[in-house]
């Protein structure tokens, strides 16, 4: 997966901070030996702080040593904590920690023997049970596919990518290189495009001929699923993180290092920006493009193009149900009750709702 582990369990807090570029306060020489949570760390655990709001916790954690920013120091009067790894950005620094202490699993290059390989795979990756690799498929060095992979016709994956259990990739769809794929995601299934036949009363299907194409080091959670394009391709440019069950619709684009969280639905034609924040269970119309640099905040309907960079939300918080009921009979009203305030304040008969 090209992930770097330049350090293994025990280590010492000099030896982290050494690789971090940060520098120790007190014991350098405290060992190691895992990571946690701050609030319950024990003996011989590395954590860490970045929230502000958390600060008491320091105080009173069981941990060995935490990375915190500057600012932590000077919070920090627990005599438990032996050493302080001090840095920027704390969340950063034990982001790529814990990519040095993680132990995945070991996979063999080779072909399981229940596989079926049609395609062309290199010798380098590990092929699992059950996995399918149709005719005119490529799939290059180090990979790993576990059981029930399937790989279709004039598909490729490229080098160093992980393919979790029944993970499906499309015929003629491009897995970039460094790509984590997680269980049960399908990557070019057929968009849904339909037309309406009013004599016959029936929807007539719009063949998908294009492909999906995704870029370098892209993540896609469990159970996404990703659409090929009409006649042009969808797309998922370099960096993109993807949460679990987020369905992307075809002809969509996701613009470089965009991070989408959970039950996220792309409606056909949304084109989203470089750097963007989308917030769980967010929706988008479809046929909109988002700016780069745009939040959108959790629950949001996006309904329209957003232009500028920024942080968007449109929801309500949580109300007692008589409370909701009592508010939503004002919220259909907004409109007569504009109408009537502007009526009152200029004496006109002005419609408040078209302006």
């Amino acid at each position: 997966m090209g992930i770097d582990r330049p350090l293994s369990l025990p280590c010492t807090a000099a030896a982290i901070a050494e690789e971090l570029g940060a520098r120790v306060v007190g014991d350098g020489t405290v060992r190691l030996r895992g990571l946690a949570a701050l609030e319950r760390a024990g003996e011989g655990a590395l954590s860490f702080l970045s929230d502000r709001r958390l600060r008491s916790a320091l105080g009173t954690t069981g941990a060995s040593a935490v990375i915190v920013a500057p600012w932590g120091v000077e919070l920090s009067r627990s005599q438990a904590v032996r050493a302080l790894i001090v840095v920027d950005d704390p969340y950063l620094a034990f982001a790529r920690v814990s990519q040095w202490f993680a132990r995945p699993p070991h996979f063999p290059a080779g072909v399981h023997p229940t596989a079926v390989v049609a395609g062309r795979v290199a010798e380098s990756t590990f092929v699992g049970p059950f996995v399918v690799v149709e005719e005119g498929a490529q799939v290059g060095e180090r990979c790993i596919l576990e059981a029930g992979v399937f790989v279709g016709r004039e598909a490729v994956v490229g080098d160093g990518s992980w393919l979790g259990p029944r993970v499906v990739i499309g015929e003629r769809c491009v897995v970039g290189k460094d790509c984590r794929i997680y269980a049960g995601a399908v990557i070019g299934a057929d968009g849904f495009g339909y037309a309406w036949d009013a004599l016959r009363e029936e929807w007539v299907k719009i063949a998908q001929s294009g492909r999906v194409v995704i870029g370098d080091g892209v993540e896609i959670g469990a159970n996404t699923t990703i659409d090929r394009g009409t006649v042009e391709d969808t797309v998922i440019e370099d960096g993109v993180k993807i949460d679990n069950l987020v369905q992307i619709g075809h002809n969509c684009r996701v613009g470089r290092a965009t991070a989408i969280a959970g039950c996220v639905g792309l409606a056909g034609s949304t084109i989203l920006g470089r750097r963007c924040r989308v917030g769980g269970q967010a929706g988008f119309a479809g046929h909109l493009e988002v700016a780069d640099d745009v939040t959108i905040g959790a629950a949001t309907l996006v309904s329209g193009s957003v232009k500028k960079p920024g942080f968007y939300v449109a929801q309500l918080p949580l109300l007692p149900f008589r409370e909701w009921q009592r508010n939503a009979v004002w919220w259909r009203r907004l409109a007569e009750i504009g109408n009537w305030w502007r009526r009152r304040v200029s004496g006109s008969d002005g419609d408040f709702e078209n302006g």
